[in-house]
């Protein structure tokens, strides 16, 4: 009789962010201290000249963060339009490992020191931060007191640098095509980084506007943007549309133009394990609307503050483009995509703007800043207007809106924009029925209203990509009587987790469910039972069988999926410790039906693939594979093994645990080593250039090698040590040969073929 697997029906929210914790270092209730020690007193003329030069060579210091030195550092500074000369306070770009190989800091190598210009208010960049990270990956960030050679140089803002340690965070790899947006000379007038095709067909075309910041990747980039323009229809191939959208809808929610939207830079784009392109936020310095010299379009040629409040949101589809934005232009042609970004946006107004969200976290920001403010006799803007442009204009070089005054116009004008309202109701989303097992149909239920297309949008790891099928109210689709508000659709053979989330729309607006899908959405999560995941096979003495990525022959452990069904691994854990069950977490990732995942045991966790934070012992020990709440799934105590056996479940994914030869991410077998615990043992056989003898044999002993008729080939070698005992097989022609075993009580012969 098959048993039924109790499903948790809890229906939990997860975000990727959440799931992937921003470093410590950039929390947003924290003020660093960073002390920069130059052996030199005319530092700032030497990162003048290097900046002048253009120059990307760094000048070394010593770095004190938060009390912890950090020798040999290399400084520059950083960005474009906040670097002068004239100024004090200039932004760093600080490389922690410039001279000490490997040199971190709380895993930080690379620190970016913003100097706060062309923000009155001091909180733009972190508060924009904050907003964006609800809805897609961005840079942690907050604040930090600078110090050159023990003189206050002011507050910065702190942000986390778009790196491979940033990229690991949110992506399950880190080392595909990364590019910044960042063109080599910025023009005015010009396309600059607006991924348009017009710079030609060569990859080599498109080098003066983007940074390669990965060691590959011009052929990956002229793709997206040949079929971005030329196969827009296909885009979502190569594009992570949602993520795109959300950018989108951030910068126009914030009016931060000095993105993509204006000058068409500021922006990172990482392509993903599915050969799609991920837009990645950057800069925001100049959001809530201090940037206004363009928008590409309208406003070509700039906007004041009261048009700020009123830019179309559509002007790239309802009007003109005067300069190329087909990252806008060609995705908000598709009717579907509109109605998301739509939705996307109000979700960012509604969360953030509409509920004074943000005016609440500008005021505890600008409190847990004042002091350092007033201290900073560097800061561009008096105190009186840090405390001013919370609310209302600063007039400098130019006008800085207030962040309620425009936001509280831009609300205005949003609230009453065609398409903005007057979507879907998505009142509730219930799985059923209440108990499923895996490989099961799990039904998805929801009460809808105003909607005439609804989609539900699954996986069954976070590491996948969602599947998308439709959604009915007609009667059919186990979702109660047609037309009766209620949409249902049945997902068939689950996993051991479900991650899904809802999208319907009517003829003019979307809505998601949960509101930020699809960096946000619903998991359940089914109970693994004892044999579903098993521990199948591991190597704990391998030194020449095997190799990782990186040619190296460690320790491995085979994990093996009984089931014919996807069953994830997030959540789970090895351990070599009884007392320690959850000592190293499996990434995100799933294993498909009955197929096998290596792992393997060095103790090199920092290398890429899956490296357990610990080693086996070849003398024999234990494994166990547990849950998050220590709950045993699978275990097995291993004893001593050769460099040429594994310890491993016969028959496969059900027996009990033996000494075998290999069977890396394969199935188990005796087949080819019946012998094998015979106290006498040769393999391989047939050899080539050596043989491997196991003798369960007491020492000493003596062994030689004989032709077939018995005579020997060279003195007997005498043998003392325990362990594998490897014979040179070089020299000798094809054929069949003997070796001999003899010991005090012990005398046994093997045939073995030679066939180098």
């Amino acid at each position: 009789m098959r048993r039924i697997l109790p499903f948790l029906l809890v229906m939990t929210l997860f975000s990727g962010f959440l799931l992937k914790a921003q470093p410590a270092f950039y929390l947003q209730d924290s003020i660093r201290e960073i002390r920069i020690n130059f052996a030199i007193t005319n530092w700032d003329h030497v990162l003048d000249s290097l900046y002048i030069l253009g120059d990307e060579q760094r000048l070394i210091a010593d770095l004190v963060v938060d009390g912890t030195l950090i020798p040999g550092v290399g400084v520059r500074y950083k960005g474009y339009s906040s670097v002068s000369t004239n100024r004090d306070k200039n932004p760093f770009n600080i490389k922690l490992d410039y001279s000490v190989a490997g040199q971190k800091y709380r895993g930080i190598d690379k620190i970016k020191l913003s100097n706060v210009i062309q923000d009155p208010s001091f909180i733009r960049e972190v508060l924009s931060y904050e907003i964006a990270r609800k809805y897609m990956p961005a840079s942690g960030a907050n604040f930090a007191n600078v110090y050159v050679n023990d003189t206050l140089i002011g507050l910065y803002t702190n942000v986390e640098s778009v790196d491979k340690q940033f990229i690991e965070q949110h992506f399950p790899s880190k080392n595909n095509p990364l590019f910044k947006g960042n063109p080599e000379v910025l023009d005015f007038s010009g396309g600059n980084s607006n991924l348009d095709n017009s710079p030609g067909t060569d990859p080599a075309d498109y080098y003066p506007y983007y940074t390669l910041e990965s060691t590959y990747g011009w052929d990956e980039l002229y793709h997206l943007i040949d079929t971005l323009n030329n196969h827009p229809d296909q885009v979502h191939k190569v594009l992570n549309v949602d993520r795109t959208l959300w950018m989108h809808a951030f910068n126009y929610a914030l009016i931060n133009f000095d993105s993509y939207v204006g000058y068409a830079q500021n922006f990172y784009i990482y392509r993903d394990d599915f050969r799609r392109f991920n837009p990645i936020v950057w800069d925001l310095n100049m959001s809530f609307a201090s940037f206004r010299f363009t928008d590409a379009s309208d406003y070509w040629d700039g906007f004041d503050l009261n048009e700020a409040k009123i830019i179309d949101p559509l002007s790239h589809h309802n009007s003109f483009s005067i300069i190329p934005r087909p990252l806008m232009r060609n995705l908000f042609a598709n009717d579907t995509y509109r109605r998301m970004y739509m939705a996307h946006l109000r979700t960012i107004m509604e969360e953030n703007f509409a509920n004074q969200e943000y005016y609440l976290r500008g005021a505890y920001l600008q409190n847990l800043i004042d002091s350092d403010v007033a201290a900073d006799s560097n800061k561009f803007y008096s105190y009186a207007d840090f405390h001013t442009n919370l609310d209302t204009t600063v007039t400098d070089l130019i006008d800085y809106p207030g962040l309620r005054d425009l936001m509280e116009g831009r609300l205005a004008y949003l609230n009453a924009y065609p398409g903005f309202r007057a979507g879907p109701e998505i009142s509730s989303v219930t799985p059923s029925p209440a108990t499923v097992a895996l490989g099961d149909e799990l039904g998805i239920l929801a009460n809808i209203s105003n909607a005439t297309e609804v989609w539900l949008n699954y996986r069954f790891s976070s590491g996948d990509l969602f599947t998308q099928i439709a959604m009915f109210d007609d009667g059919n689709h186990n979702d109660g009587a047609a037309s009766d508000g209620t949409w249902g659709i049945s997902i068939p053979e689950i996993g051991s987790k479900v991650e899904y989330y809802l999208y319907a729309q009517n003829d003019s607006a979307g809505k998601f469910s949960p509101e930020r899908a699809e960096y946000e959405f619903y998991s359940l999560t089914a109970a693994l039972y004892p044999q579903n995941l098993v521990i199948n096979e591991c190597m704990s003495a391998n030194t020449h069988r095997f190799a990782d990525q990186d040619g190296e022959y460690d320790d491995w452990i085979e994990i093996y999926n009984t089931t014919p069904y996807e069953i994830s691994i997030q959540g789970l854990y090895l351990s070599d410790d009884p007392a320690n069950p959850t000592k190293w977490a499996l990434p995100n990732g799933q294993i498909s039906g009955n197929e096998y995942l290596i792992v393997w045991a060095d103790g090199q966790t920092s290398q890429e693939g899956l490296h357990a934070s610990f080693e086996l012992d070849p003398a024999g020990g234990m494994l166990l594979l547990s849950s998050s709440d220590s709950t045993v799934i699978d275990s097995v105590e291993f004893g001593y093994q050769y460099p040429v056996t594994s310890y491993g479940r016969y028959p496969n994914g059900t027996g009990a645990f033996q000494e075998m030869l290999p069977t890396f991410k394969k199935e188990n077998s005796l087949a080819a080593s019946p012998a094998l615990e015979d106290q006498f043992f040769v393999y391989p056989n047939p050899a080539q250039d050596q043989v491997n003898v196991i003798a369960r044999v007491e020492r000493p002993l003596e062994i030689e090698i004989m032709d077939i008729t018995g005579k020997r080939l060279a003195a007997p070698l005498a043998i003392t040590d325990e362990g594998l005992i490897t014979l040179s097989t070089l020299g000798l022609r094809n054929g069949l040969y003997l070796i001999r075993l003899r010991g005090t009580d012990f005398v046994e012969t093997r045939k073995i073929v030679i066939n180098p």
